[in-house]
């Protein structure tokens, strides 16, 4: 039976049926790859990356990376802005808006100078976009004057925004760049130059191969290659750690939040979501499963809803930060000991030879039965066993032991439940 939840929410003033959107990419391209999104689900679209003029690209222009059987784990972009002119794209999200008044139309769009960026910004408002998204990220621009290097200087953030700021009445979104230590600092540029809302991240600089047989990277272009952008699953612990910092830094509390990286399924999502995000923005899946992923992406979260009696999607925004601390703040008081199902053991001793060669030597071999056990005395807790066991649940949680003169009355049985259904 279907389960109807509530998934609507409001994102920088603007009503969204739910939080998928697509995100500025080849995946949103033209008006009629948009409408075939729409009309299978997605509340909204930021419109792929808008400049003065269309980009010359390359031939080919994507790879991907892989782990055994695993397909697509990340994937290389070669691809910049849109390669089709303003006054294309402008027309475009004239027919969209007309076709569609209750979806959102976020346009990115991106600059060389002052004036190119309010000329983007008058021309897409004016064309009935929704929502402004500055594109400070991407990592292949041919001008250093566009993209990820702009991203990284905070005087030129807080400039182009605050241009498009005094050239529009529409919510602006400033899009960071992950290629940089601290995000909070041209976040904090953009908002004060009147942002209110960031997204992130854009993809990552990268080498994802090299070609073996002509030694140059992949894809290869008439025998070369250059780094460029690298997004997919294999991104997504890296968009989570810069959300946290974002959405954890006092200053940009009021700035609201677009999540970007890595996501592919409900699961995806609602971690974005349960770190800050009101909005979610997708391209690598559809690239894979097409548009109609969205429809697993809706049910997905609402039966997640349903399991924790949850009624609308806003009461779980941001709820897992306060369980993100610093390392200095954890609990180190305790070991988790392992236990090993050996009814469920297929005896192929993965868990013995990663503790013996990668971590603490606490797995002691049978050779003869090929069964392992855990020598209590030497195991550290660091469950490296359990993350490379290929059986579900043949090694769990097991015996708590305190460090001596630390318990301080707390229950073992309730340090295991925590670490189990977290």
């Amino acid at each position: 039976m279907a389960i109807k939840k509530d998934l609507s929410i409001n994102f920088l003033g603007v009503e969204c049926e739910n939080p998928f959107f697509l995100s500025s990419s080849p995946v949103c391209n033209n008006a009629e790859q948009i409408s075939k999104a729409f009309d299978a689900g997605w509340a909204g679209i930021f419109y792929k990356t808008v400049g003065i003029n269309g980009m010359d690209e390359v031939s080919p222009r994507f790879d991907i990376t892989t782990k055994e059987t695993t397909p697509w784990t990340g994937f290389k972009n070669m691809e910049q802005i849109s390669e089709r002119s303003l006054a294309e794209n402008v027309e475009d999200i004239k027919i969209l808006k007309a076709k569609y008044p209750n979806k959102v139309i976020g346009i990115s769009i991106m600059g060389s100078n002052e004036e190119e960026w309010v000329t983007l910004a008058k021309e897409v408002t004016v064309a009935g976009a929704d929502i402004l998204e500055l594109n400070f990220s991407c990592p292949q621009m041919t001008s250093h004057a566009m993209g990820s290097d702009v991203g990284q200087n905070p005087e030129l953030v807080y400039k182009y925004t605050k241009a498009v700021v005094n050239n529009t009445h529409l919510p602006v979104v400033a899009k960071m760049t992950p290629n940089i230590g601290k995000m909070e600092e041209p976040a904090l540029a953009a908002m004060r130059a009147g942002a209110q809302g960031v997204s992130a991240i854009n993809t990552i600089k990268s080498i994802t191969n090299i070609d073996l047989d002509i030694l140059t990277g992949k894809p290869v272009v008439n025998g070369k290659s250059s780094i460029s952008g690298y997004s997919g699953s294999a991104v997504k612990p890296i968009a989570l750690r810069f959300i946290t910092q974002l959405a954890k830094c006092e200053e940009l509390n009021e700035v609201q939040l677009s999540g970007i990286g890595g996501i592919e399924t409900w699961q995806d999502a609602i971690e974005f979501i349960l770190l800050g995000c009101r909005n979610v923005q997708v391209t690598t899946s559809v690239m894979q499963y097409g548009y109609r992923i969205v429809e697993d992406m809706i049910t997905g979260i609402s039966h997640f809803m349903e399991e924790r009696g949850v009624d609308r999607l806003d009461e779980l925004v941001g709820i897992a930060l306060n369980n993100i601390i610093p390392a200095e703040e954890l609990d180190r008081s305790f070991q988790i000991i392992p236990h090993i199902d050996l009814e469920k053991c297929i005896g192929c001793g993965r868990c013995y030879i990663s503790c013996y060669d990668g971590s603490h030597q606490a797995i002691a071999w049978d050779g003869e039965t090929r069964t392992p056990k855990i020598i209590k005395e030497d195991c550290v807790g660091c469950h490296l066993c359990m993350n490379v066991c290929p059986v579900t649940n043949c090694i769990t949680p097991g015996e708590v032991i305190f460090k001596e003169g630390r318990q301080n009355n707390r229950s073992a049985k309730d340090i295991v439940q925590q670490l189990v259904y977290q």
